[in-house]
């Protein structure tokens, strides 16, 4: 299975109707697929943005043609209730004609704080994802579906539009536990750190699909490509630099502003170290390498900064693209 990559549409750092033209110029110099966050809050105030992520991708489905799509990732325990989740993703692959994927996750307190129904522990948060998973799959079956959870209840539900290849899962792992849990109940994993053995571990997983063959591993990684590279170091700075926190963190902050103080101490320079910036293709090719070393076989670019999108998309990404695909296929 050759390496593809993909474009993400970062609902934080720009509203609805950018994002939808960014796909759309997004499909047209080559990305192979395009992937979106689906958020409450931006993680920092200079983002700006957070429209409704679904909207956007309806619209983006009926725009692009080719390009597949795929939630990066949404929560389907708190925010939104599994039986929703279910008909919004139902919805999105007929409108798509089967490009779709539902990348589910455990969620950030950032975004599912805002119902006012609290953050649970993280063991709690893992069973909810699961127990949410055996709802959405027995909606998608077409099933009338009575359920009496420890979390969810389902009374008498039906999905009435349903696409007849169903939707494929994938789901949010950090490590072999949560493969254990959530690699039976997916079809496709998702994780954003390139090693070797989160492949392996699933799959040496029973009820997993093998990665390269029915199964894909799909990573995302973000740059700041820029003309000028102090340009990007800054930019990547203002809007990116929440990323240093980890998941671990990032998980339980609840507001922008505990974003802006976690992150008040990162220096440009320690954002540089880890995202590459400026116009050095051969440095992102170098940062995007690890994931298909570590056998990853879907790799989703960040481009940070809205206002950096047009300029990346008309004189960066396809040279890139060439690049990556070039590197990724071996001698």
């Amino acid at each position: 299975m050759p390496t593809r990559f993909g474009y993400t549409l970062m609902t934080e750092q720009a509203g609805p109707k950018d994002l939808v033209r960014f796909a759309v110029g997004a499909e047209e110099v080559g990305f192979d697929f395009e992937v979106s966050s689906d958020h409450y809050f931006p993680w920092l105030s200079a983002q700006g943005h957070a429209p409704y992520a679904w909207s956007v991708l309806g619209a983006v489905a009926h725009a692009t043609e080719r390009v597949e799509l795929m939630t990066y990732v949404t929560c389907p325990t708190i925010r939104y209730h599994p039986v929703i989740v279910a008909q919004k993703a139902a919805t999105l692959q007929l409108l798509a004609d089967d490009r779709f994927t539902l990348g589910l996750g455990s969620g950030e307190n950032l975004n599912e704080h805002v119902v006012g129904e609290g953050w649970p522990a993280v063991a709690d948060r893992h069973a909810m994802l699961a127990e949410a998973i055996e709802i959405i799959r027995a909606l998608h079956r077409g099933d009338l579906v009575d359920f009496r959870g420890e979390y969810y209840q389902v009374d008498a539900a039906r999905i009435w539009d349903l696409p007849e290849s169903g939707v494929p899962i994938g789901v949010a792992v950090a490590g072999g536990r949560g493969i254990e849990e959530f690699g039976p109940l997916a079809d496709h994993m998702i994780a954003v750190e390139p090693t070797r053995d989160l492949v392996e571990t699933w799959n040496d997983t029973d009820g997993t699909g093998t990665i390269g063959v029915d199964s894909r591993a799909i990573g995302q990684i973000p740059i700041c490509w820029d003309p000028d590279r102090d340009a990007a170091v800054a930019r990547a700075h203002d809007q990116f630099r929440w990323f240093s926190g980890g998941w671990d963190v990032n998980a339980d902050l609840r507001t922008t502003a505990g974003f802006a103080a976690a992150t008040q101490y990162v220096r440009p320079g320690d954002v540089a170290e880890s995202i590459p910036c400026g116009p050095d293709l051969d440095a992102i090719v170098e940062a995007v390498k690890p994931y298909w070393e570590a056998g990853f076989t879907d790799i989703a670019l960040v481009q940070i900064g809205g206002e950096a999108q047009d300029e990346f998309l008309s004189a960066a990404a396809k040279p890139l693209l060439d690049k990556l695909r070039s590197a990724s296929s071996g001698p």
